[in-house]
């Protein structure tokens, strides 16, 4: 009896173990029929795990580049910023180049404004001179007229005349090169039907650069000289280039020569450079500028 009662009680704590090794076996028998579940909590498993790791790479991504938002770690709000940030810097160079280019019309459009004003107030200066010169002369008597020149006849008198005062002898051709190239900035002055003055200019490109006028002649009759008359065509050849768009004026005279000197300097014009032995009586020259742009 007593070694049945051992057996019974072997069997009963060995049936518990053997009950648990059943629950196993049949645990692993359902997990072995039913695959699908095994998958798809694996598959549950492996989604949140790449969430997580996205999630993870996402906000090293921001601390590299010194952004601190996470509300946001779904692959949305990831793609979303992504492509913020891509189109940011692309605006923003936008942005800089509309600037610089703005800024780059606003300089050429004041140094476009700065270069005209300068011009515009050179050649109300030179303007201004000349009427000052004008205002003068008004004073004394104005009994002379200044002509155009008109033709080839007229060319014994210019000759007469500036001929004269010349340090050094010009030839006939020398005379038709100017007058017959620019007639328009020849004038003579008459005066009870006699010619007393005379003045013979250029107007051409200077080094392709300026257009440049040049006054090569001027001369007044001694017996009509300090009244002006010089002034006043050397101010008609003047304004005849500034209608012209002439640049500046340019001329010579002898070093010695105080009265040429006096009146150019009163119209504005200044010394420009000293030529020496310029002539071939062997005096210096002196070369007068006056701008007018």
């Amino acid at each position: 009896m007593n070694q049945l009662s051992d057996d019974n009680v072997q069997n009963i704590k060995c049936s518990p173990i053997s009950t648990n090794v059943r629950n196993k076996s049949k645990k692993a028998k359902d997990s072995s029929e039913n695959p699908d579940e095994i998958s798809i909590s694996n598959q549950e498993n492996l989604s949140e795990t790449l969430a997580n790791t996205l999630h993870i790479n996402n906000i090293n991504s921001n601390l590299t580049n010194g952004t601190s938002d996470h509300s946001n770690g779904s692959l949305e709000g990831l793609k979303d910023k992504s492509g913020a940030q891509d189109d940011t810097p692309s605006e923003v160079a936008k942005d800089v180049n509309s600037v610089q280019c703005s800024d780059a019309t606003s300089k050429r459009e004041c140094k476009e404004k700065s270069d005209q004003h300068t011009d515009r107030c050179i050649l109300d200066d030179a303007l201004q001179n000349l009427e000052i010169t004008k205002s003068n002369e008004e004073q004394e008597p104005q009994d002379a007229e200044i002509i155009s020149y008109e033709s080839e006849l007229q060319m014994p008198e210019i000759m007469r005349l500036i001929q004269k005062d010349l340090s050094e002898p010009y030839s006939i051709y020398t005379y038709r090169y100017f007058i017959h190239n620019w007639p328009k900035l020849c004038f003579l002055a008459t005066y009870e039907g006699k010619y007393i003055g005379a003045i013979v200019c250029k107007l051409d490109m200077h080094r392709n650069v300026v257009k440049r006028g040049y006054i090569a002649m001027l001369a007044v009759d001694e017996k009509y000289r300090k009244k002006g008359i010089g002034s006043r065509l050397v101010r008609k050849a003047i304004q005849a280039m500034i209608n012209d768009n002439a640049d500046e004026v340019v001329l010579e005279t002898e070093i010695t020569n105080k009265p040429a000197l006096k009146l150019y300097e009163n119209l504005g014009f200044v010394r420009d450079k000293r030529l020496f032995r310029y002539y071939l009586n062997g005096v210096d020259a002196l070369r007068l500028k006056l701008w007018l742009r």
